[in-house]
């Protein structure tokens, strides 16, 4: 629950406040659990959800992330910062859209299927497999940008 936290909110001290709200809802709601199904997939699927909820309704929240990716971009003298740290694919991670970062790190790094994944983040399986498709098709094509710049 705290590495898929960390890839969402990108911030430690938040991310560990999802994953209290998360178990904090999940225990409130352990009888809409269904018998049977994953556990793990319910739980991240709630805590996506509360994720999303705070986006919503906190403005400043989305001001933030804005800055963050403004921040990732550049360095203060606006020279890019990524000439260091070509290879790095946490930074060029951080740099794709929410729904394909979060599709690409259930399927990559957290070791979902598709299904799975695809119930987590309340859509088709067709939908997630093509998230995690652009996303990597997006990895490569920064990647790419970045080795031409040096």
């Amino acid at each position: 629950m705290r590495s898929f936290a960390r890839f969402l909110t990108h911030d430690v001290s938040s991310a560990d406040d999802l994953v209290q709200e998360t178990v904090l809802r999940v225990l409130r709601a352990h009888d809409q659990y269904k018998e049977g199904t994953n556990l793990k997939a319910w739980i991240l699927k709630v805590q996506r959800n509360l994720f999303y909820e705070g986006l919503r309704s906190s403005k400043r929240e989305q001001e933030v992330m804005a800055d963050f990716e403004d921040r990732a971009r550049t360095d203060p003298h606006g020279a890019p910062r990524y000439q260091d740290q070509v290879m790095d694919l946490s930074v060029l991670i951080w740099r794709l859209p929410v729904v394909m970062r979060e599709a690409l790190i259930l399927v990559g790094a957290q070791g979902f299927s598709y299904e799975e994944a695809a119930q987590i983040c309340d859509c088709s399986v067709g939908t997630m497999k093509a998230r995690v498709s652009r996303a990597r098709d997006r990895l490569a094509e920064m990647r790419e940008g970045d080795v031409a710049r040096i």
